[in-house]
C-alpha cells in the first residue's frame, strides 16, 4: 500500500516576527522615545487643524459683520436675472441758493461806493490797501508778478460785469492765484470815447476784500484799458 503524503500545517508567524526584537534597555528607550515622538506630531497636527478652523470661523463672522444683514431677492427674480433696483433721482439743483449768493455779491459790491479819497493821486489811480508799502504798486507796474489768469469785461453791461468781476475774482482767490489781469476797455467804442467801466472796476475791486493793490497795467499788457491786481493769499 502507498505510504500517505504527511500533512504541512503552517504555523502563524509569531508576533515576533512583525516587530523588531527589544534586546536591552537601549532598545525600549529608543521605543519609547519614537512612541513619544509621533505622539508630539499628532498633537501638534490636531492643533494646527483646530487654529485653521478657527481662523475661517472669524472670517466668516468679520465678513458678516461687513455687510450687514443680507435679504434675499423675491421669488420673481430667476437666476442669472439682473435685479430690479430703484435709480434714486439725481440731487436737486439748488437754484434758490444760487440766487441768494449772487444777490450777496451784489450787495458786497456797491455802485454807490465812493472811491475817490481811496486811490493814489497819480494818472494811473491805483490803490493799496492799508500796510502794503509803496514798493508793491512799482511791482506791480512794472510786471513783477507773472500773471496766473485775467477776465475780459468788453461788451459787458454794469451788472453783467459786476457779477462776472466778482466771480472772478473769488475764484482766483481760492485758486490761490496772487496776480491777476482786469480788462475794462478803453472806452474808445463808448459815447464821447469815454472808459464807462474803468471807474466801475475800480470801485468794485476796492471792495473786495481779497484784492491787495491794483495798478495799471504796461503797454504790452493793456496799458490804461486793464489793471493788474494783486491779491490776498487764500
Amino acid at each position: 500500500m502507498p505510504t500517505p503524503a504527511k500533512k504541512t500545517v503552517n504555523k502563524p508567524a509569531s508576533k515576533s516576527a512583525s516587530k523588531p526584537a527589544i534586546k536591552d534597555l537601549r532598545g525600549l528607550k529608543a521605543l519609547k522615545q519614537d512612541i513619544q515622538a509621533q505622539a508630539e506630531l499628532a498633537a501638534q497636527q490636531e492643533a494646527e487643524r483646530l487654529a485653521a478652523a478657527r481662523q475661517r470661523q472669524a472670517e466668516k463672522e468679520l465678513f458678516k459683520r461687513a455687510i450687514g444683514p443680507v435679504k434675499a431677492l423675491p421669488a420673481r427674480h430667476a437666476p442669472g436675472q439682473r435685479a430690479g433696483l430703484r435709480t434714486e433721482p439725481p440731487a436737486p439743483v439748488p437754484v434758490q441758493h444760487q440766487r441768494d449768493e449772487m444777490a450777496v455779491m451784489r450787495e458786497a459790491i456797491s455802485d454807490e461806493f465812493d472811491v475817490s479819497t481811496l486811490l493814489d493821486t497819480d494818472d494811473a489811480l491805483s490803490f493799496r490797501r492799508p500796510g502794503m508799502g509803496p514798493d508793491v504798486l512799482r511791482k506791480l507796474r512794472r510786471g513783477g508778478w507773472s500773471v496766473q489768469g485775467q477776465i475780459d469785461l468788453h461788451g459787458l453791461r454794469r451788472e453783467e460785469a459786476r457779477d462776472s468781476l466778482s466771480q472772478f475774482i473769488r475764484d482766483a482767490h481760492k485758486t490761490g492765484w496772487r496776480c491777476v489781469r482786469v480788462v475794462h476797455g478803453k472806452g474808445l467804442g463808448s459815447p464821447g470815447k469815454a472808459p464807462v467801466l474803468k471807474g466801475r472796476v475800480h470801485s468794485w475791486l476796492i471792495q473786495k476784500k481779497e484784492v491787495l493793490a491794483f495798478a495799471q497795467a504796461r503797454p504790452a499788457d493793456g496799458g490804461a484799458g486793464a489793471l493788474m491786481v494783486l491779491l490776498a493769499q487764500s
